[in-house]
């Protein structure tokens, strides 16, 4: 090993030295590869030993899940059984990334906060039963931060939270007023969970995409909203023809905007990738038809992308975006590839975020959680007022559909949470600048490779040698972007390493004994974190620092009654036990 390896190496090791110790990891190897941009590009704005840190987390995160996570249990499975498996995947992953931010964020500067915005995981998907909701997750609300900024947010985020008259606006005013610098974050600790507990080779990985301020959301939300992502050429062109594109743009007029920027590009050798599956035809299915009546071709599950992977399209919105843009075939015929339909809110601001790297627009409209009408109507539900006498006709107008009171109370609720989290109801077209409070701003856009990303060609987890990983971590801003390789070796055996990634009321939960497992002072913060992943809906928060903890508002099939009242049962041992290291914590009867 050369000297300027060594180097490199050491250098990595001692930016993320605290994350590397946390986990019991070992630094073998490091190998950057430059995709954009030179080597005078920019480092990202929080520093090139932070970004080296939070590459580490993303790493750390996607080689804990991989072996710990129950990867591929859930093959052949009953949906219910799957569920489990996809729950304890989501919750280790979430501890791991919330672990190793936790000790990053040890060497933020002294007025600097990390908080989370937006997760994924509060709601079920398409296709899902509610038990299938309410995943572990990193969720908005959650702050890393030294001690004392840490208290000084806690305390401004249980006022969003908790009083109608307080909110975004003031939350900002109190935040520059006391001169703190909040980063705000954007997580999915693991996409293509469902990939993930049943086998298949491709598609899961951590994403975090980091701001230079928070993003304008001030409750917990996650929706849906409709994407349509083109060349950045293509609609600047259209836009000097005085042709604005749009989410509620027709296809056709989109497909001629996209002719005349490529004249050499046919129709047929248009690939649009849209999530699929029976579950999506009530919202996507005119948009699929819409589009193959123009005789582009809607890119099928197993299409094999030249030069890349085989797609999939049951999850993964986040994916497919490294593709949009051009490229030739062994013929030197040009294509073009982009996105459409639509995207959880988290993966869909994720997305929008990548515009200034990949050279995107992200065309973006608020949908409802509702699957009951098509793309073209659903755009119109969201801009409606709740409060309005006239909210039912109204509602009744955009959809064509006849619907019982019942449904109308949950489109209105649907827009309430929407509008009391800051989403951009009102507005027709919606882009990345409408969640954040600057409109300027930087990103460091971090991805983890768990397994192979079929878009982005990289690989998956590896093992090089006897508890030895090498995984691939893509880090991207504005300027420039990355493919690391970090090479890990695993300090303690398998079995302890497993215990070292899972999260302790987890391994309580299973059957560790809590009574003669020696405890820490530390076991406080880490409960504490572990309930705000594990079952954020079941938390009610005092102005004091407090958490009551609700098991009644837990459904069954999220957490099995027996796990449940074991957990009541480690907790209310702790309480109990050692009242001064866990004087937050209530128990509601």
């Amino acid at each position: 090993m050369d000297q300027k390896l060594r180097n490199t190496i050491a250098q990595w090791a001692y930016d993320a030295r605290l994350i590397l110790g946390r986990f019991h990891l070992w630094l073998e190897d490091v190998k950057v590869r430059r995709t954009t941009g030179d080597e005078s590009a920019a480092e990202s704005f929080v520093g090139a030993p932070l970004e080296r840190a939070f590459i580490m987390a993303a790493a750390v995160t996607a080689v804990g899940t991989r072996l710990f996570g129950r990867y591929g249990e859930g093959k052949g499975l009953g949906k219910q059984e799957v569920n489990r498996v996809k729950k304890d995947a989501d919750a280790l992953s979430s501890y791991a990334l919330s672990e190793a931010l936790w000790y990053l964020t040890r060497r933020l500067p002294e007025n600097h906060a990390v908080m989370v915005s937006l997760g994924e995981g509060l709601m079920p998907k398409a296709g899902e039963s509610p038990e299938m909701g309410s995943n572990p997750l990193l969720g908005f609300g959650r702050v890393y931060a030294r001690p004392l900024v840490g208290r000084f947010l806690d305390r401004l985020v249980h006022r969003l939270l908790n009083e109608p008259d307080y909110g975004w606006d003031e939350f900002w005013h109190q935040v520059e007023q006391a001169g703190i610098t909040i980063w705000g974050a954007a997580i999915d600790t693991l996409e293509n969970t469902s990939r993930f507990a049943k086998g298949k080779d491709s598609g899961p990985m951590t994403v975090l995409h980091l701001f230079d301020q928070p993003l304008r959301v001030s409750r917990p939300y996650e929706g849906y909203v409709g994407n349509l992502i083109l060349p950045r050429e293509v609609v600047e062109a259209a836009a000097e023809r005085s042709v604005l594109l749009s989410f509620q743009t027709p296809r056709p007029l989109v497909l001629e905007a996209i002719l005349r920027s490529y004249p050499d590009v046919a129709p047929e050798r248009i690939h649009v990738w849209t999530l699929g599956g029976e579950s999506r035809e009530t919202r996507l299915g005119a948009l699929w038809r819409e589009w193959s009546e123009l005789g582009v071709h809607l890119v099928e599950d197993g299409w094999t992308i030249p030069g890349g992977g085989q797609t999939f399209n049951e999850s993964g919105t986040y994916g497919p975006l490294s593709r949009v843009g051009t490229f030739t075939d062994d013929d030197g015929n040009r294509h073009l590839f982009l996105c459409d339909g639509y995207a959880a809110s988290a993966e869909a601001i994720q997305g929008a975020s990548l515009d200034p790297i990949l050279g995107t627009r992200s065309l973006l409209s608020l949908f409802s959680s509702k699957f009951k009408a098509p793309h073209h109507r659903e755009a119109g539900v969201m801009r409606l007022d709740p409060e309005s006498a006239t909210f039912p006709a109204e509602l009744h107008a955009k959809l064509g559909l006849e619907l019982s009171d019942g449904d109308v109370e949950q489109y209105r609720g649907a827009i309430r949470a929407a509008r009391d989290a800051g989403m951009p109801v009102g507005k027709t077209h919606v882009t990345i600048d409408d969640f954040l409070p600057l409109k300027t701003w930087r990103l460091l856009a971090v991805a983890g490779f768990m397994l192979p990303d079929p878009y982005s060609g990289c690989p998956g987890v590896e093992e090089v040698a006897p508890s030895t990983y090498r995984v691939t971590v893509r880090a991207a801003n504005r300027d420039r972007a990355d493919e690391v390789e970090l090479t890990l070796r695993l300090l303690k055996s398998p079995e302890a390493s497993r215990m070292v990634f899972s999260p302790l009321l987890e391994r309580l939960a299973a059957g560790e004994d809590f009574r003669r497992r020696p405890v820490k002072s530390s076991d406080s913060g880490r409960i504490r974190n572990e309930l705000q992943t594990l079952c954020l809906e079941a938390l009610e928060y005092s102005g004091d620092g407090g958490i009551r903890v609700h098991f009644d508002r837990i459904d069954d099939q999220v957490l099995p009654a027996e796990k449940k009242e074991r957990i009541r049962e480690v907790l209310e041992w702790y309480k109990t036990h050692h009242p001064v290291w866990f004087p937050w914590l209530e128990i509601a009867s």
